[in-house]
């Protein structure tokens, strides 16, 4: 028997929005909205309708619970719906506009190509096929009918990308920018941070009265008797009758009686814990019952044993340095809290750019390092995301940057030494597909600007509450 009570939550799951450039329509930058009385028309792209039903066909395509929606309305799970159809509408338009077709062949020779659908031999099963709409609880005109709106928005976006031809010189020059090597000095910050017996108590204090409303802990006064079949049935065994007389106190709890008699009534001991703080050190049951403070009074499975316990008393108070564990956590936190202070004033003379190559030096004196990196990618010293930082920097400039452990390091940029090209490698062919994507990507946001001044979305505000209320029964 398990005593421990779980909680079912529905997952949102199988949402797919349609994600593509276009779609950064917030609803703040809609059309001012047309609030008319036809409450069968959510929405409205240009001369287009698309109606309340279409809406919630749309809901209930997308594989959303309705109790998993109604949990979600106030978090614009409608609104959000919403723009997922409307997303899905305006790229009809435009592959009808632009007069892109797909023909029933060309459908079907894509399902049968499909690797999932094929045998070792590469020929077409279709009891693969069937059996993956069984295991999607989808049927076949829904499957295709998705298939071909992705393949005519996959050729709609081919048609808008198409001819991006990136010339020689713009990918040497994104191959050199990425794979010259990079030298820099960097200095060690934690040779300048304060050590533990930097801070005194004084210190400690201080802080601890600055941030005391943080700072509180919460300490619990609280008795508990550990529950087994020896000591409830004078057995060693997990019997039927030992279950009966948990259950039998579980419903004593639910019923109001108070602690002290259902231990008096089972002839259990318990034990009286006061003021006690969470610790890492304590036993386990106890730090379990701390956990479990907001509920006062229960009874919980705890390995071989069950657990009853009554919280009597909870009280915040300022942390106490004279208990060591305590001082020790301070400790760490005014640590913290300094290293922090050194940073954010350094990085605040290099923004203002009031620190130079003379206050580096003076700095660092006899601590400065020096290191070079092949590339944007060598992260064998520093985090990626700082070596990067890095080559987006101009020579002698100063930065903050990290490294896997957190550790953080001033550098300074020193020189970048070009790469020796050699365009017939197969890592330099690879840069001809990223440069050609580069510009694909600045052609679709070109493209989405485009799209915002040729299609106005209008919203029906009354619409959609409307289909709000629908959940909200």
């Amino acid at each position: 028997m398990k005593i421990t009570k779980y909680l079912n939550k529905n997952k949102i799951g199988g949402i797919i929005l349609i994600i593509v450039i276009i779609i950064a329509f917030g609803f703040g930058g809609f059309g001012g909205g047309f609030m008319s009385n036809n409450q069968n028309n959510i929405a409205k792209i240009n001369k287009t309708n698309i109606t309340t039903q279409d809406f919630i066909n749309y809901i209930n395509q997308s594989g959303i619970s309705q109790q998993a929606i109604k949990e979600n309305l106030d978090k614009n799970i409608i609104e959000e719906l919403l723009s997922g159809l409307i997303s899905s509408t305006l790229l009809d338009l435009e592959i009808e506009d632009f007069d892109i077709l797909l023909s029933e062949n060309s459908l079907l020779k894509k399902i049968k190509l499909n690797k999932n659908f094929i045998d070792e031999k590469g020929i077409f099963q279709r009891i693969k096929y069937e059996k993956f709409l069984l295991e999607n609880n989808i049927s076949a005109p829904i499957f295709e009918k998705r298939l071909k709106e992705r393949e005519l928005q996959k050729k709609l976006f081919d048609l808008i990308g198409a001819g991006t031809v990136s010339p020689d010189f713009l990918v040497s020059k994104l191959f050199e920018n990425d794979n010259k090597k990079l030298r820099l000095d960097f200095i060690n910050l934690d040779n300048f941070y304060k050590k533990n017996n930097e801070f005194n108590d004084e210190d400690l204090i201080k802080f601890i009265n600055e941030n005391h409303d943080k700072l509180k802990v919460k300490y619990i006064d609280f008795k508990y008797a550990a529950i087994n079949p020896k000591n409830l049935v004078g057995v060693d065994e997990f019997n039927q009758v030992f279950f009966d007389k948990i259950d039998e106190i579980e419903n004593s709890i639910l019923n109001g009686v108070g602690f002290d008699e259902i231990i008096s009534k089972f002839y259990l001991n318990s034990i009286n814990v006061t003021n006690y703080k969470y610790s890492n050190d304590s036993k386990k049951i106890e730090k379990k019952i701390y956990e479990l403070k907001d509920n006062n009074f229960d009874i919980f499975e705890n390995e071989e044993n069950f657990i009853i316990y009554k919280i009597e008393n909870v009280e915040e108070k300022k942390p106490n340095i004279d208990d060591p564990q305590t001082k020790d956590e301070i400790i760490k936190l005014v640590i913290e809290k300094s290293k922090f202070e050194f940073n954010r004033e350094l990085l605040q003379k290099i923004r203002n750019k009031k620190f130079n190559n003379s206050d580096f030096l003076e700095l660092g004196k006899n601590l400065i390092q020096s290191i070079t990196l092949n590339s944007v990618k060598d992260n064998k010293k520093f985090e990626i995301n700082s070596v990067e930082l890095l080559y987006s920097l101009p020579i002698n400039t100063f930065t903050l940057i990290n490294d896997d452990n957190n550790k953080i390091y001033l550098a300074r940029v020193v020189n970048f030494e070009d790469v020796d090209l050699k365009k017939n490698t197969d890592e330099f062919k690879s840069y001809i597909s990223k440069e050609r994507t580069n510009n694909r990507n600045t052609i679709l946001k070109s493209y989405d600007i485009f799209l915002n001044k040729k299609y106005k979305v209008d919203i029906n505000q009354k619409a959609i509450n409307n289909v709000k209320n629908l959940f909200q029964w």
